[in-house]
């Protein structure tokens, strides 16, 4: 028995590391504080359950059908052919019961919520699954995939509230540029690769130079859309030093990585996004519980 439980325990191992489940981290703050600022406070502990198990849901859905859409692909790839699927460490069979297992979960989740985030929730599939197809015929997969974790803060605001509001809207947009701005970084590692298999992206498009111009573009509006969504909630000082902290974090992110140089690029990538989206959860936390206390 105790062979049996260390095998099962490898394989969520594998499973995890095949999803890089730590980059949850990246989406998941954005719909907490979406959730707190439309609860106007912590929702009932149900929600705050069923938002996660849908958020985590969601995200592993995504990323374990990403490696099976992209399995051919992965094993050309020097970068990602160590992956568990290229190797044969996972079988394609289990990565699609994971995936169906997720999407199952993600769907349960919406339905426990409310109504509206129910019948929303297969539109929120076809999103966040039909992106990994979208590099196959578009450079703008980037935007597709920031719209994808962009979802995020809307289905955690229409979790809570139960109708969709135009606020967490300006949230998701902002999402959605701060990931594709951070996703053309990431794919500066593959502009040879890309090019040799008839691949789309904006650095293959525009060249390093103008994909890390068009990456600042993003991060810019990111910046932006956050200012805006302060002042459409007329939010405190400590989520505008909030704000000033995320955008001082993308530029250091973007100081990183150079047309000549993508040595940083993971850095960039995981370290710095890591902290923009904690970072922001955290200053808009504060932000509420000072508006709290002062009233």
């Amino acid at each position: 028995m105790s062979a049996v439980v260390s095998r099962a325990f490898s394989k969520i191992g594998v499973i995890l590391g095949m999803i890089k489940f730590e980059h949850t981290i990246f989406a998941l703050p954005f719909a907490l504080t979406s959730m707190i600022l439309a609860a106007d406070g912590m929702p009932k502990l149900s929600v705050f359950g069923w938002v996660l198990l849908a958020m985590v849901g969601a995200r592993s859905a995504a990323m374990a059908f990403n490696r099976i859409a992209d399995l051919r692909l992965d094993k050309l790839n020097p970068r990602t052919a160590d992956r568990a699927l290229p190797k044969g460490i996972l079988h394609v069979a289990e990565a699609w019961a994971f995936t169906l297992i997720s999407a199952g979960a993600f769907v349960f989740a919406a339905w426990k919520l409310n109504p509206l985030a129910f019948s929303l929730s297969p539109v929120a599939l076809l999103v966040i699954l039909g992106y990994s197809y979208t590099k196959r015929f578009t450079n703008l997969s980037h935007l597709v995939l920031g719209l994808a974790l962009g979802i995020a803060p809307v289905g955690a605001w229409i979790a809570v509230t139960g109708r969709v509001n135009f606020a967490p809207m300006i949230l998701s947009a902002a999402v959605m540029f701060w990931t594709a701005g951070f996703d053309v970084i990431y794919a500066l590692q593959d502009l040879d690769f890309d090019a040799k298999m008839g691949l789309y992206s904006i650095p293959k498009a525009l060249g390093p130079a103008g994909g890390l111009l068009a990456s600042r573009v993003f991060h810019l509006l990111t910046t932006a859309l956050l200012i805006a969504f302060g002042a459409y909630l007329r939010l405190g000082i400590a989520y505008f030093a909030g704000v000033a902290f995320v955008a001082a974090l993308l530029v250091y992110e973007q100081s990183l990585v150079k047309p000549k140089d993508f040595s940083r690029v993971n850095v960039a990538f995981f370290n710095t996004n890591g902290l923009v989206s904690i970072g922001f959860f955290a200053f808009t936390l504060a932000d509420l519980l000072l508006r709290h206390r002062l009233h």
